[in-house]
């Protein structure tokens, strides 16, 4: 079984048996019928993911690492807040006429800064910082830019990550203010784990542990039977992720960089409502 499937499994069971309702208050979120779109939530989750041990990518139900990647590689290497440079429909509810999400994601990530050692965007600094000072503990890449945020068409959801190095390992952080765990918990974690590989390989270092903490953990209620079902099916063991041993730059990784040998899953849960 999948350490993966044990984690989303267990975090499940207890926002669906100790959450809290929003029943009763008022929600920005709607359906597309307009229909508040209330959850069951649970305050201050926190999961943990050994990195060296496996790849942690669910196997109750399909996740598409392949679109999964190329997002993640739209936001930290090709650090755009336009559309048209993302391979997928997954932003276009939240972009304007010319494809752009505002000063969101990717733009921040742009930004450049003037340290001791020069001029750097974050991930230029981050990558920086894992070459030259490996130990330090402050490298911490964060798009939640308050001067910025009535330019962004949506908040970030997972806005930072804290990296820190203990011996050869990089282990992360990813802080997130709030998570739709049916559609995004995994898909999350599958791609920042593949960002603390990315980021090892390159630096010369072993991947250790992902740390995710969610401050808000919901499940949406129309998702609560679809999330119920999906806690109930047999998991299989874990996948291997193949890495192309090749890519010594962090900005030379492709999409198909990236293979699971052995990828076994239950069948997808088609038609998700989308709470928007």
């Amino acid at each position: 079984m999948s350490k993966a499937d044990d984690i989303f499994i267990s975090m499940c069971k207890d926002i669906l048996e100790n959450g809290f309702s929003s029943e009763g208050e008022v929600v920005r979120a709607k359906w597309e019928d307009g229909i508040p779109a209330h959850t069951i939530k649970k305050f201050g989750v926190v999961n943990r993911y050994d990195l060296s041990q496996e790849f942690p990518i669910l196997t109750l139900r399909p996740t598409n690492l392949n679109a999964a990647i190329d997002e993640l590689l739209w936001i930290w290497q090709k650090k755009s807040n336009n559309i048209k440079d993302l391979n997928s429909g997954i932003w276009t509810s939240w972009a304007n006429e010319e494809g752009s999400i505002g000063k969101a994601y990717g733009y921040q990530l742009s930004i450049k800064h003037k340290y001791a050692e020069g001029v750097f965007d974050q991930v230029d600094r981050v990558l920086y910082d894992l070459k030259n000072n490996p130990y330090s503990r402050r490298i911490i890449a964060n798009m939640y830019n308050h001067n910025d945020l009535h330019e962004m068409n949506l908040y970030p959801c997972a806005y930072s990550m804290t990296f820190n190095v203990t011996g050869r390992k990089i282990n992360a952080i990813l802080n997130q203010r709030s998570q739709d765990i049916l559609v995004a918990n995994n898909w999350n974690v599958s791609q920042y784990a593949i960002l603390v590989y990315m980021l090892a390989q390159v630096s010369n270092l072993e991947a250790g542990e992902l740390v995710h903490v969610i401050a808000d953990a919901h499940i949406y209620d129309r998702h609560v039977p679809l999330v119920e079902e999906l806690i109930q099916r047999t998991p299989y063991p874990a996948p291997k992720l193949l890495i192309n041993p090749d890519i010594k730059d962090f900005y030379d990784f492709k999409v198909t960089d990236f293979v699971l040998e052995n990828y076994q899953s239950g069948p997808q849960i088609k038609n998700i409502p989308v709470a928007i």
